[in-house]
């Protein structure tokens, strides 16, 4: 117990002191004039008539004039097409608006990229040069798309993705999402992304602004058919092909939709968090040890009776809260909910393993009244 507290709290403040993964960095440019030719937003929309009159019309407000939408409604059954189509009235956006509806889902595709292909298809149809991939519950402040495209041109990136500033109003929300995000920083270290020199590869599919032709050459969406997690997947597609990337933050790019309670979380992660781990039990054990060890240990030694082991916890909790305290704070959370990372950690070691017990029942992942099975 000495030893592995010991260790805990040398590598906790080591990490503190010189990790970069948990800085809220980097963040997008500030906005420049200029003319990078024509974009098109693709917005996937399957029963979302509730989440567009907060999100479509900034879409239409934003600074950079060469800008279509395209919302593709996929086979809503409430009222997502109608509503879309009075808010292109509305502000007076028709001309830049476009509702498409794909086909029927084919076997073998996920039902959001087979929406985002049929957007895709009349991006190029529009002759775009970019196309932004976005979600319908995603609002983009009015010089977002400018600041993507300065960005891109300053860093020379072909793939500029910002991770959305997610909501946290419930205790459930605090308690978890900020979580949420410092664990996929984690996973997708977001400088080492931005080095053409590494294989690092990872976006957010909240705000994906990409260059056409990367897309084209890699065949298009076609190579990303099955992906559960398509934006991960799109993004190392267009790295292995000499896509240059870059992920960061900005916040003026932000999810509205609300996951208010720890089963809402749940489902949300465990539709994902086996397929990260490749379907693979072995992965599964080793990933449940390591975050038990790593963020839930510290917390229990503080009860410890040995003085040693104790006060190796305290440090390593303190330094565990010191990189959590920023994301905190930029999602807008008072700085003392940076001490619940141990409690958030156990319930997201809970999700994992509840996404490995959801796919060996038959179930590989669910997605906006889907199921998509194992078999």
């Amino acid at each position: 117990m000495h030893a592995l507290s010991l260790c805990l709290a040398v590598g906790w403040v080591v990490y503190a002191l010189l990790g970069r993964r948990w800085r809220v960095e980097p963040r997008l440019e500030e906005p420049v004039d200029g003319q990078w030719g024509r974009v098109v937003a693709i917005v996937p929309a399957r029963n979302e008539a509730m989440e567009l009159p907060a999100t479509l019309p900034l879409l239409f407000r934003q600074t950079y004039k060469d800008l279509h939408v395209v919302v593709v409604d996929d086979h809503s059954t409430d009222e997502t097409a109608k509503v879309a189509r009075q808010l292109a009235a509305q502000y007076q956006a028709q001309v830049q608006f476009h509702l498409v509806q794909p086909p029927p889902l084919p076997v073998g595709w996920m039902g959001k990229v087979w929406a985002q292909r049929t957007g895709f298809e009349e991006a190029a149809r529009l002759g775009a040069d970019w196309v932004w991939l976005t979600d319908a519950d995603i609002r983009h402040e009015p010089d977002v798309l400018q600041r993507l495209l300065s960005t891109a041109q300053r860093h020379g990136r072909d793939f500029v993705s910002v991770m959305a500033r997610l909501r946290v109003e419930t205790a459930a929300e605090k308690l978890l999402i900020p979580a949420f995000t410092y664990f996929f920083a984690m996973l997708y270290p977001f400088h080492r992304i931005g080095d053409d020199r590494r294989a690092d590869a990872g976006a957010a599919g909240g705000c994906m602004l990409v260059r056409r032709e990367l897309i084209d050459g890699i065949g298009g969406l076609d190579a990303i058919r099955d992906a559960v997690i398509d934006d991960v997947a799109l993004a190392r597609a267009c790295k292995s092909t000499g896509g240059r990337l870059w992920l960061g933050y900005h916040p003026g790019v932000q999810s509205t939709r609300g996951y208010g309670s720890v089963s809402a979380v749940a489902d949300m992660v465990a539709r994902s968090a086996y397929t990260q781990l490749g379907y693979n039990p072995l992965l599964l054990v080793g990933c449940v040890i390591g975050l038990f060890l790593v963020f839930v240990w510290p917390f229990i030694v503080l009860m410890s009776t040995e003085p040693l082991s104790r006060v190796s916890g305290l440090v390593a909790f303190l330094a565990m809260a010191r990189t959590y305290r920023p994301l905190v704070r930029y999602l807008g959370c008072t700085a003392i909910w940076a001490l619940t990372l141990p409690l958030a950690a156990t319930l997201y070691l809970w999700m994992t393993m509840l996404s490995a017990w959801r796919y060996h029942r038959g179930t590989r992942t669910r997605w906006k009244g889907r199921d998509y099975r194992t078999c």
